[in-house]
Order: C-alpha cells, then sequence, then structure tokens
C-alpha cells in the first residue's frame, strides 16, 4: 500500500485518538463482515493473519495472530523504532485485534452477509480504504506491514510505500498455497480467482487511503494582486499562521507597481485565506492552483535518498 511516511514523532491528541478508534472500527467491519467470509486474503497483517486461520484449518483466530505477531516484533524492534512508535502502535494493534476479535467468531461461522463475492469485495475493501485513510491521517497505527516497512525506513532508508506494497502482494499471492480439496487444475482455477479479488482490494482500499491521507495535505499556491496588498499579507500573516512572499511588478497597460502576493498554505487554510482578501478587497485578483511536491519549513521534509557506495574498479 503506497501510503506517505508515517509521522513516527507526531503525538495523537484526545481527537486523533477518537477518530483513529473510529477508522480501526471501519477497517474491522470492512475485513470481517464483508472480505473474510469469502476467505479472500488482503494485505497486511490482517492478510497474513487470514494465511495462517486457514492454513490452520480455521483453529487460530486471525485477531489472535495479528496481535502476537504485532507484540513479537514490536518487542524485537523496539528500540531501532523508538519508544512513541511502539507506544502508538501497541494502542493501535490492541484496538483493532479487540474490535476483529469480538466479531469474527460471529461472521466466519455464518453465511456472509452479501452473497456476490464481488459486491462484497468491493464494498469490504471501500471500507477498509476509509478506515485505514482515518487513523492514518490522525498519527494511528495498526502495527503489521507498518512495523516492517518503518524498520527497512530507518535502518535501510527504503520509502515505506514501496515495502508495504511488496509485502502486500506477496501476502495474497501465498493464498495460492493454503489446503485445497482438488487437483492442481482446479486449485489454479480457484486460487487464481481469489488472488485477483485480493490485489484489486490491496488497490481499492490503497487508493482511498491515499486520498484520504492526503486530502488535509495537499498544498495550495495562492497569487494575490491587490493595492492593499500589504493589510492582506499582514492579516494572512497573524490569522492564518502562514508566511507570504512579495515580488514587485509593473502593469504594462497601467504603468502602476503593484506587489504580488505568492503564498503557500495547506487546503484547510484556503478557506481562511479568501475570507480574508474578500473582507479587504473584494476586487482582488487572485489565483489558486494545486502544488505539489512542497517540501521546507510548514510542509513535508525534505529527505535526501541514500546514495550507494560504488566501489572502484580494479585496474
Amino acid at each position: 500500500m503506497h501510503l506517505p511516511s508515517l509521522r513516527l514523532h507526531a503525538i495523537p491528541d484526545l481527537r486523533d485518538y477518537l477518530i483513529i478508534i473510529a477508522g480501526m472500527a471501519v477497517y474491522a467491519i470492512g475485513f470481517t463482515v464483508f472480505i473474510l467470509p469469502h476467505e479472500i486474503v488482503v494485505g497486511g497483517m490482517a492478510g497474513f493473519s487470514t494465511l495462517i486461520y486457514f492454513a490452520s484449518s480455521q483453529h487460530i483466530p486471525v485477531a489472535f495472530t495479528m496481535y502476537a505477531v504485532n507484540l513479537l516484533m514490536l518487542m524485537v524492534w523496539f528500540k531501532v523504532l523508538g519508544r512513541k512508535f511502539v507506544v502508538r502502535t501497541v494502542f493501535g494493534a490492541t484496538a483493532l485485534s479487540l474490535m476483529i476479535g469480538s466479531i469474527e467468531g460471529y461472521f466466519t461461522s455464518h453465511q456472509p452477509i452479501v452473497a456476490d463475492t464481488t459486491m462484497s469485495v468491493l464494498m469490504g475493501s471501500a471500507l477498509c480504504g476509509i478506515g485505514i485513510g482515518l487513523y492514518y491521517a490522525h498519527h494511528g497505527s495498526a502495527g503489521g506491514t507498518d512495523i516492517v516497512a518503518a524498520i527497512f525506513e530507518k535502518t535501510k532508508g527504503i520509502n515505506m510505500g514501496r515495502t508495504m506494497m511488496i509485502i502486500d502482494i506477496s501476502i495474497v499471492t501465498c493464498s495460492f498455497f493454503l489446503p485445497f480439496e482438488g487437483d492442481l487444475d482446479a486449485r489454479i482455477q480457484t486460487r487464481v480467482q481469489t488472488i485477483i479479488y485480493g490485489w484489486t482490494s490491496i488497490i481499492i482500499y490503497s487508493f482511498l487511503a491515499n486520498y484520504i491521507v492526503n486530502l488535509d495535505k495537499q498544498t495550495i499556491q495562492f497569487l494575490i494582486l491587490s493595492p492593499k496588498w500589504h493589510e492582506i499579507a499582514h492579516h494572512v500573516t497573524h490569522e492564518s499562521g502562514r508566511g507570504v512572499t512579495t515580488v514587485g511588478g509593473t502593469g504594462f497597460w497601467t504603468g502602476e507597481h503593484r506587489e504580488l502576493l505568492i503564498i503557500w498554505c495547506r487546503r484547510y487554510d484556503a478557506d481562511r485565506i479568501y475570507e480574508i482578501v474578500r473582507h479587504i478587497d473584494e476586487g482582488a485578483y487572485i489565483i489558486q492552483s494545486d502544488a505539489r511536491s512542497v517540501y521546507g519549513n510548514g510542509f513535508d521534509p525534505l529527505k535526501a535518498k541514500p546514495q550507494k557506495n560504488i566501489a572502484p574498479k580494479k585496474a
């Protein structure tokens, strides 16, 4: 799952914790109610635990494997991951395991609520994506592939999203080797179909999760031209907390000198900036556009990719 790097040092507040719990509840419903009853293996720790569940003839609950493996990995890699990440992940893993464990017994022992596999997987994947996006956007972590990806990022400098995607696809592919009653041709027909369902699920929930996580992080660029530029810049700086850059310009026809204001902000700041400009000068020229890859103070940190040491060739 291609997601932005986790903000490992961010500390959730009470509102964050409430939304994290809500997101995990949505994920638990999507996975346990709509995906697991159809015996579809998805990515992440839920997918790995599903492999163990069906490989053990449904004797080892999904929630048990999720929690046990998460705790084991956190204990082994505690020093690498850091205390804040571990504490946050223990909270998330505990909450999600309890939610899935409290309902998986019922839904795996009854007929699926949605009989059609395609519709059920689509619904479950959408709910999983919304849930993941909610708890990621509010500094949450449920462990699983998050832990493995965080380890690779800290020790090898490998992008977390890329690592998680590789792991997720590998977990789904391993479902081909689950116990199956029938010959090789029947196994191929059945398992390839469930693998495609699993891959499709990864694409859907990754897309939705990315969309939700990046929704508020989207950077907006404003170009503002107004004779009251100084007053606008003063209020934007002091009321929205965003910096303003001024660039001198001259109107070609009028020959008048004007200062052009350049502002970069998050999407959630845009309404406030519009309100400030409208209050000061309704006739101001405003150009808004999306800005990609904005790094620096107040935005995303600029991380240099590790350089590979290339040994000189011997003569």
